[in-house]
């Protein structure tokens, strides 16, 4: 009876269809990630992945709704 071979190094998510060990697909996806990152910041702008913008405006979508702490500092502010 053979027991079932276990791998020396685990693997996740899009690693286990290209058979890549964790760490080089985490360093692929960091490491583009962060050439984006340095990209953006150079130009001067920022930069959002597709599911990014989605957050970003469904947040600006939201109507704010104020904790009884902020309205009384925006009183406290306009001197009422």
């Amino acid at each position: 009876m053979s027991r079932p071979r276990i791998s020396p190094s685990p693997r996740i998510g899009g690693a286990e269809k290209c058979e890549f060990p964790v760490r080089h697909y985490v360093r692929s996806v960091v490491v583009a990630q962060a050439r984006r990152e340095i990209q953006s910041a150079e130009q001067q702008i920022i930069a959002l992945t597709p599911a990014e913008q989605q957050a970003f405006r469904q947040a600006l979508q939201e109507p704010i709704v104020l904790t009884a702490a902020q309205r009384a500092l925006g009183a406290l502010m306009r001197g009422e």
